[in-house]
This record gives C-alpha cells, structure tokens and sequence, in this order.
C-alpha cells in the first residue's frame, strides 16, 4: 500500500494540470528505507516535445542533480510520477478519463527500479477531474496496482518500523 499526504497529491495532480496537454512527471523522495513519500520534486520531461504529451523521460542531468541530492539527505525514491493526457492513441476510460495504467514503457521504466511506487495521474485538461493510481512490479515482473491511502498525515499511519518511535 502506498500512503502519501494529501498535499503531495496535490502537488502532483497540480503539476499535471499545469503541463497539460504534456505528461508532467517527477519523484517523491522520502528518507530510506520508510517507503513514506515525504518531498516531492517536479522534473522536465525531455521526451519529444512534438510527441504531444504521449510519453515522458526524465531529462539524465536533472536526474543525476535529484539522485545526488536525495543521498546527500539520506533520501531514495519512493514514488516514480507521471501525468497520462489525453492524446488519440490513449483511450478514455468509461469514467471519461484517459487509462490510468502502466503503458510498455511505463513497465520498462519500472523494471529498472524494483519496489518503486509508480503513480499515474490521468486527467483531460488543466481543469479536468483526474484518476490517480499506483502500480509496483511483483517478484514475477507483472504489474499489480497498489492500494492509495491518501492521509492528511502520517502521525497515525504506521509506513514502516523505522517510523515507530522506541519508548524503552
């Protein structure tokens, strides 16, 4: 299960309103090994700018500058994010939306970062209504969507044992 404060979400879901009709795309860092999103850190997508918002890849400079960053802070990558637009070869769900799964390349990208939280927000326009959802590849490298538990802390959402404080 992915848990993730409400505020990150709602950067992310600005993030791709304001790039539409471009897939916005970025990480959420969090301190190692909590699996708990903490920052979240927008990034430019370097795909083809012509490809009218049906990809993303993170530009390799930006990443490297957010990797050596995010060490230097005792952080990883919890979650990997990207918009999905509405674009002709991505059809519309029956909620009106553009599919909120992982596309081939999206499950390319997660098999080079097994245990990475890959979350897509799917939405038709700045002003649109989205779909988020969250999808990890399993020992056997198939795609299973990932329960979101939205909070508006984590105080009472116990993430991992390192979060618990030791009361001996």
């Amino acid at each position: 299960m992915l848990v993730i404060r409400r505020d990150l979400v709602e950067e992310l879901v600005a993030h791709a309103r304001a790039d539409h009709p471009r897939e916005a795309c970025g990480q959420l860092l969090g301190p190692e090994e909590s699996d708990r999103p903490e920052r979240y850190v927008p990034m430019t997508n370097a795909d083809d700018p012509d490809a009218q918002g049906s990809d993303y890849r993170f530009d390799s400079r930006e990443q490297f500058a957010v990797y050596k960053d995010a060490t230097a802070r005792d952080e990883e990558t919890v979650v990997v994010f990207h918009s999905h637009t509405r674009v002709p070869r991505r059809p519309l769900t029956d909620s009106g939306l553009p599919e909120a799964y992982p596309s081939v390349k999206d499950i390319e990208y997660m098999g080079l970062q097994p245990g990475v939280h890959f979350v897509i927000v799917a939405i038709t326009g700045p002003e649109s209504t989205y779909d988020l959802r969250s999808f990890l590849l399993d020992d056997a490298g198939e795609v299973v969507e990932d329960e979101v538990q939205v909070v508006e802390n984590y105080m009472f959402s116990h993430t991992g044992a390192g979060d618990v404080p030791d009361r001996s």
